[in-house]
């Protein structure tokens, strides 16, 4: 069955929001910090269930205050708003408080709940946390194998086996496999010393030899567990980059060997590789007519053996069939024979190879790496394949061949090299659970002669073998070398070293269901092993010495620095700077636990560049807690007293942190002792309404609140009339009234806010959620500040702001022209009465200009209880109800009409969206619905007499007690369920009343000009100081004077960091998601309705290059019909688009992405046939002369695609209608309606990806499913069942067209070029193998024209 309007929800990742919660309910949690890492999605009373969950308390029974902006604002747990939309922010720390409720300490939950006994409320400090833990594995590690975890002090001490590991840098394995293959090796060791550097003619970081020859020498006399590898890698000409590259071992063995042979060039060393590694084999044709063989010699470096033949099921069961196998000669015959210069004719033959001189270093290399050509993917081969202990090549070599003269010029003939290897470390342990190994086995044999002589034994030992652990995609690398010293086997794998033995390495033969195995094997000869030996360190060459005396004074250097690092504190350092900033600057202090704290200071004072600008002798260090802004203590007395006493040891953190304080020469600095709290006191003016900037002293928490009076007194005011508020945190004021009760308490903690007021005003009689003080103070901690951007269009924007700063008003309304001047005219006066009024309570002040400027904007003051008691405010707010219903009513008049009947005069051009921006489309000048005279303004009512009616269902007689109970006391959504789902909010209640305008929170805006210049041009910007429980309507509507125009002609964008807007569209939501200095921009057009949806239309063009081409922003509305939609959008289309359309000639369908969709049929209604949502999109396709086919919803709509193969071309698009989802009807169609092509010869496919399902005509032949066995489309693997679907079809009776090599490079080449273009073709594109090259020059040279 077809399924209509179906959603389809695109899989990602949700970022996580991490919360720090510090409980500071009990003296023993202080220091506690519960880390909970959380969905962004998650919501306030999950995250307060979550809290209880792991505190171990009883949900409800506690607060939480989150820190924003250096602000503790109390969380409601009663919302349901998600933590981003509360202003928390992913990928950042947020810090939350757990403190009590209502003065009591938080239940603790029972045992039966589990959380009890896990709340670990001890003396220690712990962490605690909830979310996704981090993966065991480190970067780059793979499931197959686990990787022992070890830190740095555990490569500090050598291991027991007395050798040396090397550290992993990344994906290094392989690199580390074989550098200890080579140290193990005594000729190649012994060969390395022998070399001696000469600095005058190479940089030693760039020369290969030296640096291998500092790494053998640490790997030989190092005391560590393990030792880096970066300066060879550096040497290689590599960087950081490059250890997180997967490469072979083998070909890193051929690349280094050439690089070793052109440094040794004119040196001892210069033929050292082939002495050691090198040998010689016959690639021979004989005729077997006549007899005569044609030949050539070619050397190696290891012998490449297949471990499954070609085609074959049945691997090599040992290496030596592998090797009879790589000597056993092929017969050429048939179409394969070969031409025989003696006998002057095509003649059969047999091919093969022979061995004529082995190496004294046999290196086997195991091709285990193949490629799969059924999947067409590498794989890896995990079959058996055992090795001996001791080879006879015997069997394998030419004798006669050998003692012939070799007159032919010998080629490297090199075996491929494949593999990879990932960085994964595997454990040392050789358990059973490991499967076997495949492996590399190197054979090494060895003499004390370095001019060899011919071998009168062909045995070979084995002492090296490279596994190689995982898949073909990527693994691990580690070696099992046997020591000449003691014939003792050991494993080497990264920085482990381990004993292992011979059962371990008959584990690396493979076959079983592990993915290790033996990937190279190295030989020695057997003769020369008695006579192998290692150089002791008293038999090094001189510069060897010396190098190796140079080497252990850099260690002990570097273990004397490790000593300083382990007795250095560091401690986060802060300090208020008094020139730079003057704002709190931080840094981290490292000094030395014996260092006395003069000396620290010092420290401190030249870290936070202090000399010149401060005397030394002004400044401290004091401890200090930055989380709580706290001075915890001073020091007095204690200058020469050590680091590590004063901060308690050497630590790798500290729960506190050091302030450099500072001074000024005349004054004295305050002790501040341990016990003591810090107070800061803000001390209110109710004559001024201003709450002046804090004043920190110091208390004890057993003080009464009558001795803090006292103490607060200093600062001359009265203590018999002071009145103490203090703010435990946000939204959570209380007055300190009761004389005797201690500051502890009254919630006093280490850092605290408290409001004093003095005056001898009747205020003190009233209740104190009912005086003036809390009006003030709530409206202090409420009010936020934010950056207004105003349309250029705005003219009441140009009259306020040039009266603001000075201007001529005449000059301002200067080129107004037509209608639109008596529209301003009537905006500005309306703006000089507001202006006036605003200043009515401000007559006795001062009449200055700035005076002038900070108050004219006043628009809404805070309602009074009781009309009696502020008859000002209620009158100025009554009057600038008034006043705004007045103004508009006048710009209707002004207009000619009740709406506005001629826009293009009113808005010359309205600015773009967001999303318009984003995705550099063009707009329509003007937003489709004012064009349509439908939509009028509604006018703002009156202020209402009696209760005042807030926007959230509250009377101003319920706010009158603590902000953050009252605002929990018969609290209500502030949107409902059908608002929430349409993506807006209704501005007007059931009576058609405004549900905002009838309380008027605190509002003020004076003009600010942008320092970055980018208000120049005619834009014009507002700085506006608001209380954020604001409903976004009344914050509209107090906007309304600045842009001109009613709050229902113009939209609001919140700018985020990135300068990405999204419009704000709730207006029943209130500004609490904003705080100081977020920045806004207004926008002319039409704010949207209940019910109204803004919807993008584009116009969809199936045989263009580019099929969706955006055309007009317009607004649906609930219970439309599709037709009517068609009818508004048609004059849209035709003045900003030039589209002049039939109504019956276009169709509006489904968008999803760029993929067409469901067709939309004329009588559908939209959210009862169509789901519409906010910000949604829509195609426009115009029909093609015809009429719509498209009659019910029972049709399914398919654009069908003819392939050609023998043009090798696609032709348009076209589309075929069908009654059923049956797949007959689908090729009848085609047949009879499109194509012609015979039913019997047709076949189809579907389109792959995005719309238009762009292929390559190059692979549509073969990549597609051509003729699925099916009956019906809407079943697998075709599953169409909405409109849209692309399906391919061809005549299965035509071939491709033949083409030449140069004809099909060229049609690829046009082919790539046009995809490229499109974008549309998506295709799994693995991870480049980068090619691994070692660079004698010192890196790669970068192509200028690169970038």
């Amino acid at each position: 069955m077809k399924k209509r309007f179906s959603q389809i929800e695109n899989a990602a990742e949700e970022p996580r929001v991490l919360c720090i919660v510090q409980d500071t309910t009990n003296a023993k949690t202080v220091n506690e910090r519960l880390t909970l890492n959380l969905p962004a999605s998650t919501t306030l009373p999950k995250l307060f269930e979550d809290v209880a969950h792991k505190a171990g308390y009883v949900n409800g029974t506690f607060d939480l205050a989150w820190r924003k902006t250096g602000d503790m604002g109390s969380l409601d747990p009663s919302s349901e708003m998600s933590l981003t939309e509360f202003g928390f922010e992913p990928g950042k720390r947020n810090f939350l408080q757990l403190t009590d409720k209502d003065g009591e300490q938080p239940q603790i939950a029972s045992d039966e709940l589990g959380t009890a006994g896990s709340s670990g409320l001890d003396d220690s400090s712990q962490e605690r946390f909830i979310g996704p833990l981090p993966r065991d594995c480190t970067v780059g590690c793979s499931s197959d194998y686990s990787s022992p975890s070890y830190s740095y002090s555990s490569i500090l001490n050598k291991s027991d086996t007395g050798y040396v590991g090397l550290v992993n840098q990344a994906m290094t394995c392989y690199l580390n496999s074989l550098l200890q293959t080579l140290f193990m090796t005594p000729e190649f060791r012994n060969a390395l010393y022998n070399w001696e550097f000469e600095e005058s003619e190479e940089d030693p970081v760039t020369s290969i030899p030296y640096q291998l020859q500092r790494l053998f020498l640490l790997l030989q006399t190092s005391k560590k567990r393990a030792i880096e590898t970066t300066d060879v890698t550096r040497s290689f000409g590599w960087d950081s980059s490059e250890a997180w590259q997967q490469h072979d071992v083998q070909e890193l063995c051929r690349v280094m060997f050439d690089a070793l042979e052109q440094k040794w060039k004119q040196t001892e060393q210069a033929d050292l590789i082939n002495q050691l590694y090198q040998g010689k084999l016959k690639d021979y044709v004989r005729c077997l007519e006549c007899g005569y063989e044609s030949w050539r010699i070619d050397t190696y470096l290891d012998i490449p053996l297949v471990i499954r033949p070609f085609g074959a099921s049945q691997a090599y069961g040992s290496v030596e069939e592998a090797l009879q196998a790589f000597v056993q000669p092929e017969t050429l015959d048939g179409a394969n024979q070969y031409f025989c210069e003696r006998c002057k004719k095509k003649c059969d033959a047999r091919k093969g190879l022979r061995f004529l001189h082995f190496p004294y270093l046999l290196t086997l290399q195991l091709k285990r790496f193949d490629f799969d050509y059924t999947t067409m993917h590498r794989i890896k081969l995990n079959d058996r394949m055992s090795f001996p202990e001791e080879l006879d090549m015997g069997p394998f070599i030419d004798v006669e061949d050998e003692k012939s003269p070799q007159t032919e010029s010998c080629t490297d003939s090199g075996a491929e090299n494949e593999g990879s290897c990932h960085s994964d470390q595997m454990s040392n342990d050789f358990s059973a659970d490991d499967g076997v190994d495949e492996g590399i086995c190197l054979d090494s044999a060895s003499s004390t002669e370095r001019v060899l002589k011919p071998k009168s034994s062909l045995t070979f030992e084995l002492f090296s073998v490279m596994v190689h652990s995982g898949s073909a995609a990527g693994g691990h690398y580690y070696a099992c070398i046997k020591s000449f010293s003691d014939g003792q086997w050991y494993s080497f794998n990264d920085q482990h070293v381990s004993k292992i033995t011979q059962e371990d390495i008959r584990k690396t033969y493979g076959g079983s269901s592990g993915s290790r195995g033996y990937y190279s094997s190295a030989f020695a000869r057997s003769v020369e092993l008695l006579s192998l030996k290692y150089l002791d360190c008293d038999d090094f060459p001189e510069h060897i010495k010396h190098l190796v005396q140079r080497e252990k004074e850099s260690e002990e250097q570097e273990k004397r620095q490790r000593e300083i690092e382990r007795n250095t504190c560091k401690i986060k350092l802060f300090c208020m700077h008094p020139v730079k900033m003057m704002a709190m600057m931080e840094n981290k202090l490292e000094v030395h636990k014996d260092k006395t704290l003069r000396e620290a200071t010092e420290m401190a004072y030249k870290l936070m560049e202090l000399d010149g600008v401060v005397p030394l002798d002004c400044c401290r260090l004091v401890k200090y807690d930055e989380f709580h802004e706290y001075l915890e203590r001073s020091y007095e007395g204690e200058e020469d007293t050590p680091m590590g006493l004063l901060l308690g040891g050497v630590k790798s953190s500290y729960m506190f942190d050091l302030l450099l304080e500072t001074r000024r020469p005349e004054q004295v600095f305050q002790p501040y002792k341990p016990g003591e709290v810090m107070v800061k006191v803000h001390v209110v003016d109710l004559k001024t309404d201003t709450v002046a900037p804090p004043v920190s002293i110091r208390a004890y928490l057993n003080q009464s609140i009558t001795e803090f009076k006292q103490l607060i007194a200093q600062v001359k005011l009265s203590a018999e009339t002071m009145r103490v508020v203090l703010e435990r945190c946000y939204n959570d004021l209380r007055l300190l009234y009761v004389p005797n009760k201690t500051l502890k308490a009254e919630g006093f903690f280490r850092s605290n806010k408290v409001f004093v007021e003095s005056s001898e005003s009747p205020d003190h009689q009233v209740t104190f959620t009912d005086s003036l003080l809390w009006k003030l103070l709530d409206r202090h901690g409420n009010t936020i500040r934010l950056f207004v951007s105003l349309p250029v269009q705005s003219p009441g924007t140009n009259r306020t702001i040039c009266q603001k700063v000075g201007g001529d008003p005449e000059e301002c309304s200067e080129g107004s022209k037509g209608n639109r001047n008596s529209v301003e005219t009537i905006l500005e006066e309306s703006t000089e009465k507001l202006k006036n009024l605003s200043l009515q309570p401000q007559q006795g002040s001062s009449t200055s200009d700035s005076q002038k400027s900070s108050d004219t904007s006043d628009f809404e003051q805070i309602e009074s209880p009781s009309p009696s008691q502020e008859p000002d405010s209620s009158s100025v707010s009554a009057v600038v109800a008034v006043d705004n219903r007045e103004l508009e009513n006048r710009i209707r008049v002004a207009s000619g009409g009740g709406a506005y009947s001629d826009p293009e005069t009113q808005f010359p051009g309205e600015e773009r969206s967001d999303s318009e921006v984003n995705n550099d489309r063009s707009t329509s000048s003007v937003d489709s619905d004012i064009l349509s005279s439908s939509h009028s303004s509604d006018t703002l009512c009156n202020a209402d007499s009696g209760p005042i009616q807030l926007a959230n269902g509250l009377d101003s007689h319920s706010i009158t007690s603590s902000r953050r109970s009252k605002a929990n006391e018969g609290k209500k959504e502030t949107w409902d369920t059908a608002e929430e789902d349409s993506g807006t909010d209704s501005e007007y209640d059931e009576n058609g009343k405004s549900k905002a305008e009838s309380y008027y929170l605190y509002f003020r805006a004076e003009p600010y000009a942008q320092e970055d210049g980018s208000g120049e041009g005619g834009q014009k910007c507002v700085l506006v100081h608001v209380d954020k429980r604001i409903t976004l309507s009344a914050f509209k509507q107090n906007l309304e004077p600045f842009v001109g125009v009613t709050s229902t002609q113009f939209k609001v964008f919140r700018v985020y960091a990135n300068n990405q807007e999204f419009e704000s569209v709730r207006l029943n939501e209130t500004l609490s998601s904003f705080s100081d200095d977020n920045k806004i921009t207004i926008r002319l057009g039409r704010a949207l309705k209940k019910g109204e949806y803004r919807v993008k239309v584009y116009q969809l063009l199936v045989n263009d290059a580019e099929p969706c081409k955006f055309l007009v922003d317009t607004v649906f509305a609930k219970g439309m019909t599709v037709k009517q939609s068609k009818e508004e959008l048609m004059p849209q289309l035709k003045d900003q688009c030039k589209l002049d359309l039939n109504i019956d000639k276009f169709r509006l369908r489904k968008k999803t992405w760029k993929n067409p969709g469901t067709v939309f049929l004329d009588y559908h209604v939209y959210e009862e046939d169509i789901n519409i949502s906010s910000n949604w999109e829509v195609f426009l396709e115009v029909l093609d002369g015809n009429t719509e086919k498209m009659k019910s919803m029972s049709q399914l709509a398919v654009l069908t695609r003819r392939w050609t193969p023998a043009q090798m071309k696609l032709e348009p698009f076209q589309e075929v209608v069908l009654e059923s989802s049956s797949v007959e009807e689908l090729k009848e169609k085609v047949c009879v309606e499109i194509s012609g092509v015979p039913l019997e010869n047709l076949e189809f496919a579907k389109g792959r990806g995005t719309f238009p399902c762009d292929i390559s005509v190059l692979e549509i032949h073969q990549d597609l499913d051509w003729n699925p066995k099916v009956s019906t489309l809407n079943v697998w693997p075709l599953y169409i069942c909405d409109d849209g679907a692309v399906v391919f079809y061809r005549d299965s009776t035509e071939e491709p067209m033949e083409q030449s090599e140069d004809e099909r490079n060229e049609l690829m080449k046009k082919e790539s070029s046009r995809l490229l273009k499109t974008g549309h073709r998506v295709s799994y594109s693995p991870r480049k193998e980068k090619a691994l090259k070692i660079y004698l020059d010192g890196g790669p040279v970068k192509d200028p024209g690169q970038d």
